[in-house]
């Protein structure tokens, strides 16, 4: 999702709820929104959101590793990055997205197995 879905979607949730919002508010709210979140990463090095997970700052340290091009030994430095690690609720969410996807490939199989062998049935009483 880009940025400017995120203000659209924003947008849209706000008109749903009867808030006289404009596009560029909500692109000022979102802005500062991130900047806030950026700004208590780097200051505390933990953000926890209840219900949606927790950023931390992680180091990973130096390494050597190779050139993909010419195959050369090189030192990777040290680098700062930051985790995300989903809250269970998040989680349990998702994964009755996937258990609902899966379940529609089961049934569209089935549906799939059951139309070849009505096929079949047709052919066979044909010939």
């Amino acid at each position: 999702m880009t940025k400017a879905e995120i203000v659209a979607n924003v947008l849209e949730a706000s008109k749903a709820k009867d808030e006289k919002l404009n596009k560029s508010q909500v692109q000022i709210v979102i802005n500062a929104l991130f900047d806030t979140l950026k700004d208590a990463i780097k200051k505390e090095s933990r953000l926890a959101y209840p219900e949606f997970g927790v950023f931390t700052i992680k180091t990973r340290k130096a390494r050597d590793g190779r050139n993909p091009h010419t195959g050369d030994a090189i030192k990777i430095p040290e680098t700062v990055t930051i985790g995300f690690k989903p809250a269970a609720k998040l989680k349990a969410e998702l994964n009755v997205k996937a258990d609902a996807a899966k379940a529609d490939k089961k049934v569209a199989k089935k549906d799939d197995k059951k139309a070849d062998k009505k096929a079949d049935k047709k052919a066979a009483k044909k010939k």
